[in-house]
C-alpha cells in the first residue's frame, strides 16, 4: 500500500509531520494538521497567492503560504495562538538573532543564580505538582523569572517559545489520547526532595530548545503573514484582506477535543491565562469548545438559525440523546451548536473568497454512542447552499483504530 493509502493512519499527515519542520515544529499541538497537506495545496498557486485561514490554530496555513512566497492571513479568538502564530511569521534580522543568543546566555546565568530562591512566581495551575516534579518546577520558575527580565520584543518571544517547549518536555502530562493523563511518576512528585542535578538538566534542556528555535528563526521567509484576532463565524477583522485566492483551513473537529486542553500549561506560564474560568469563557467563544462553562452552557443553548442540514442533524442528534445516557442530551446540543456555528462561517467564507477562488477544509467525521456524525458530507451540503460550486470530498486517511473515523478534504470554488 502507498504512503497515502486511506486505510492507513499516515502519521506524516498529522501534527507529527510538523516535528522538525523548521518553524512549524516550534510547538507541539495534537489538533494541529500537517504542513505537508498545506504545502501540497499551496504549491499549485503562484508565489503572490493570498491565503486565508479562518481557524489559525498554530499558524500552519499562514506560515506555509509565507514560505511559498505568498501572503498568509489567519483569524483566531485565542490570544496565545495569535501570539504564537505571529512569532512564527516574523522575520528576524541578524542583529536580532545575535541579541537573542546573548540574551539566552544571560537568561541561563540568571536562572542559575535565582534557582535557590523559594518565593519565585508560578502559575495557579490546579495541582501543579502532578505536572512537574519539585526539581523541574523549581527550574521552570527560575527560567520564568529570568525571561521576565528580558524586554518585550522579538528576542523575548523566541525565548518564550523555547520555554514553552521545555515546560512540556519536562512535564508528567501525557497528551496521547483525548482525556489527558499523567505519567505514573507524577503520583510521587509532591514527595520528592529537590535535586540540583535534575534542575540543571531542565536548564540544559532549555538551552538546547532555544538554540534550535534561534537557528530556524534565522531563516527568512520569502513571503509575509499575520494572525489577526477575529471570529470565524463572521470573519470580521479590520486588517483582514478580502477576496482571497485560497481559503485553506482545518476547523476543530466535532469530537469535543478542545484546543484549551493542551494549551492551558502554555497559557498559564506565559500569563495569557490566569484562572480556569477564563479558559471556559474562551472555549465558549471558540467553535467546538467544551471546556468548563462551555459545557454547562450547552444545556440552555438554542439554535440561532436553520441550517441546510437541520433535518439530518435532528435525526442523528435524537439518536445521540436517546442512547447517550445522562450525557446524551448534552452531546446532542454540542453537535447542533457546532454545525450552527459552521453554517454561519460558511456564509461568511463565501463573501470572503474571490470569484474563482477556492475553499478547502480538512475535517474528520466523528461518532457518538455508535452514531456517525458525517461532518464531511454536511460540510459539502452547507458549502453548496452558501453559494459555492464544484464541491468535492476526498478521503485523506484513516484517523485511528475506529473503522468509521477518517479525515477528509472538502473543497469548493466560488463561481
Amino acid at each position: 500500500m502507498g504512503p497515502n493509502d486511506v486505510t492507513r493512519q499516515n502519521p506524516h499527515l498529522t501534527y507529527k509531520g510538523n516535528i522538525g519542520a523548521g518553524r512549524h515544529g516550534w510547538l507541539r499541538l495534537t489538533p494541529a494538521y500537517s504542513v505537508r497537506l498545506v504545502r501540497d495545496v499551496v504549491a499549485a498557486y503562484p508565489r503572490d497567492v493570498l491565503v486565508t485561514d479562518p481557524f489559525s490554530g498554530t499558524g500552519t496555513t499562514a506560515l506555509a503560504a509565507a514560505e511559498h512566497g505568498g501572503r498568509g492571513q489567519a483569524l483566531d479568538v485565542n490570544p496565545f495562538l495569535i501570539w504564537l502564530g505571529n512569532t512564527k511569521l516574523r522575520n528576524y534580522p541578524d542583529d536580532t538573532i545575535r541579541a537573542t543568543e546573548m540574551a539566552l546566555a544571560e537568561t541561563l546565568a540568571v536562572a542559575r543564580d535565582v534557582l535557590p530562591k523559594p518565593d519565585l512566581w508560578q502559575p495557579a495551575i490546579f495541582r501543579i505538582e502532578r505536572w512537574w516534579s519539585r526539581s523541574a518546577l523549581t527550574a521552570l520558575r527560575a527560567l520564568r523569572a529570568a525571561i521576565d527580565l528580558v524586554g518585550a520584543g522579538p528576542t523575548r518571544d523566541l525565548l518564550e517559545i523555547a520555554f514553552c517547549r521545555t515546560l512540556i518536555a519536562t512535564s508528567n502530562a501525557a497528551f496521547n489520547h483525548q482525556s489527558m493523563s499523567f505519567k505514573s511518576s507524577a503520583a510521587h512528585a509532591s514527595a520528592e526532595s529537590f535535586d540540583v542535578a535534575e534542575a540543571t538538566l531542565v536548564l540544559d534542556r532549555y538551552r538546547g530548545e532555544a538554540r534550535e528555535i534561534i537557528a530556524s528563526a534565522a531563516v527568512d521567509l520569502p513571503g509575509t503573514g499575520q494572525i489577526l484576532p477575529g471570529d470565524s463565524r463572521d470573519m470580521r477583522s479590520p486588517a483582514l484582506q478580502s477576496g482571497c485566492d485560497l481559503l485553506l483551513t482545518s476547523p476543530p473537529y466535532v469530537n469535543r477535543m478542545s484546543y484549551i486542553r493542551e494549551l492551558r500549561p502554555y497559557m498559564y506560564w506565559t500569563r495569557h491565562l490566569s484562572a480556569a474560568a477564563d479558559a471556559g469563557e474562551l472555549d465558549w467563544r471558540a467553535i467546538g469548545g467544551t471546556w468548563g462553562v462551555a459545557t454547562s452552557r450547552l444545556s440552555t443553548w438554542s439554535p440561532r438559525e436553520v441550517t441546510p442540514v437541520d433535518a439530518e442533524i435532528g435525526r442523528v442528534c435524537a439518536a445521540i440523546s436517546r442512547d447517550g445516557g445522562k450525557n446524551g442530551p448534552l452531546l446532542s446540543a454540542y453537535v447542533r451548536r457546532y454545525f450552527d456555528d459552521m453554517w454561519s462561517h460558511f456564509q461568511s467564507a463565501y463573501k470572503h473568497v474571490r470569484s474563482g477562488g477556492r475553499a478547502t477544509y480538512i475535517i474528520g467525521n466523528s461518532t457518538f454512542y455508535g452514531h456517525i456524525v458525517p461532518a464531511e458530507r454536511w460540510y459539502a451540503i452547507m458549502l453548496r447552499e452558501a453559494g459555492f460550486a464544484d464541491v468535492s470530498v476526498t478521503n485523506i486517511r484513516k484517523r485511528n483504530s475506529n473503522k468509521h473515523l477518517f479525515e477528509f478534504s472538502v473543497s469548493a470554488v466560488r463561481p
